[in-house]
């Protein structure tokens, strides 16, 4: 953002209006992240087994390769349609969003989302799994 607009709009200018990021793409049985451009027209496929990757959103964090955990729960929080996203799609929502990062996080989610009758994605979004 150029300090003109900053100037004129304060810092309420939506963060991912000015400029086009990359968003992360992953493939979980590899166990690889990419930044790549999100075309609408085009899937990427990963470069070492040829599935398609998945789009993880702007803010994804990977695990490391050999971390089999951390990446158990990347994919359970993939398969439940959720992106690692810190702010809105045009970036004014300036809240971080929660999704658990080890594998006792997800196990509390999943046992409240069964109790309760909830959506796995709903369940996921929660800081505090009981509320």
């Amino acid at each position: 953002m150029d300090r003109r607009a900053k100037a004129q709009y304060g810092d309420g200018v939506c963060f991912y209006a000015e400029v086009s990021y990359k968003l992360h793409y992953v493939c979980v049985s590899c166990r690889v992240s990419f930044k790549q451009h999100a075309y609408a027209h085009q899937e990427h496929p990963c470069p070492n087994c040829a599935r398609p990757l998945v789009c993880a959103g702007h803010d994804f964090a990977p695990p490391r390769r050999r971390d089999v955990r951390g990446w158990s729960v990347v994919a359970a929080v993939l398969a439940a349609g959720l992106r690692y996203e810190g702010r809105s799609a045009c970036g004014c929502d300036r809240e971080p969003r929660y999704r658990p990062r080890t594998r006792a996080d997800l196990r509390a989610r999943q046992v409240v989302a069964a109790r309760e009758g909830l959506a796995l994605a709903e369940a996921f979004s929660r800081p505090d799994p009981l509320t």
